[in-house]
């Protein structure tokens, strides 16, 4: 199965979703595929900057801990 990483941003609208992509990135997720809902469970929005599987642990500080817990236990 293909992965790859979607930014979660910094700043969130009074809503609760994020606002528009631009923003400073706050958390790297796993995402199955294209998808847009995090392998945490966290929903994204579908626009959010995407990097390729292979840069995962490149911002170790602001990997979601849990994406990369079942990432790995799916590529291992």
């Amino acid at each position: 199965m293909r992965h790859t990483m979607r930014a979660e941003y910094e700043h969130v609208g009074a809503s609760g979703e994020e606002e528009s992509p631009g923003h400073e990135v706050r958390t790297w997720h796993m995402v199955r595929g294209d998808g847009n809902v995090a392998m945490c469970g966290r929903v994204l929005q579908p626009e959010a900057e995407t990097r390729p599987d292979g840069d995962w642990g490149t911002w170790p500080k602001l990997s979601c801990h849990t994406c990369g817990a079942l990432y790995l236990r799916e590529v291992a």
